[in-house]
């Protein structure tokens, strides 16, 4: 890749080749860290909390544990942004440029909501859905029995809960 002429690759190639490419794993190794990151995008997130009638600190939660507040991060399954949304998905929401911040968190946090609408404002069903995709709650009739969409909805849950407190005070 270092031989070939950046501005003829793609723009994941591109990525890619500037070592831009992250795993979540790989990002902030603490809260602190992601706390900060994810003040850079405080804008986004209140702007996609209003229009999507979400809270802005689900939102939160949701960044944190999906990418780490990493703006590049692509996961092992193809799942890119800060909300980790798969091409499939950026697909049926419009996304263009799914390392655009702004356009990754409005397309998360709608898709967030059209899954709490969908599950009837089960936050627990909604976040499995975004996790393992509705083929997989609606065929286990509730969250999935896979250790990460289970760790994923508790981890996001705890987050959002500690956030809400935190603003409470």
């Amino acid at each position: 890749i270092d031989t070939l002429d950046v501005n003829k690759l793609s723009k994941y190639a591109y990525l890619l080749r500037a070592n831009h490419m992250v795993m979540p794993s790989y990002g902030p190794k603490t809260s602190k860290e992601v706390k900060k990151r994810i003040k850079d995008w405080h804008s986004f997130i209140a702007d996609a909390a209003e229009t999507n009638l979400l809270p802005e600190e689900l939102i939160k939660a949701v960044i944190e544990v999906e990418s780490g507040a990493v703006v590049t991060a692509v996961s092992q399954c193809g799942a890119q942004g800060l909300m980790q949304l798969m091409p499939k998905t950026q697909s049926e929401l419009g996304v263009k440029d799914p390392f655009d911040p702004n356009e990754n968190i409005s397309a998360g946090t709608r898709y967030l909501a059209q899954l709490l609408n969908m599950y009837d404002g089960d936050l627990s069903l909604a976040l499995a859905a975004y996790n393992a995709g509705m083929g997989n709650v609606n065929k286990y009739g509730g969250i999935p029995p896979f250790e990460e969409t289970q760790n994923f909805v508790k981890k996001v849950t705890a987050i959002y809960h500690r956030l809400q407190k935190e603003n409470a005070n």
